[in-house]
């Protein structure tokens, strides 16, 4: 009887050592974001801005 109480008392100081352990975060992989583009209008404007920029400048 004196074993089995031996036994149990390891046990349970045995558990309380390790209750706190080691803490591993886990690994998360980062979230993968895609910007979709607003059109082919963008590659319009800007050749136009452009053009007005030039005209607007040989007129003067």
């Amino acid at each position: 009887m004196k074993k089995l109480a031996l036994a149990a008392a390891l046990s349970v100081a045995a558990t309380g050592a390790f209750a706190g352990g080691m803490v591993v975060e886990p690994m998360m992989e980062p979230a993968v974001i895609v910007e979709e583009s607003s059109g082919s209008s963008g590659g319009i404007v800007v050749p136009l801005l452009l053009l007005a920029v030039i005209a607007a400048a040989a007129s003067s």
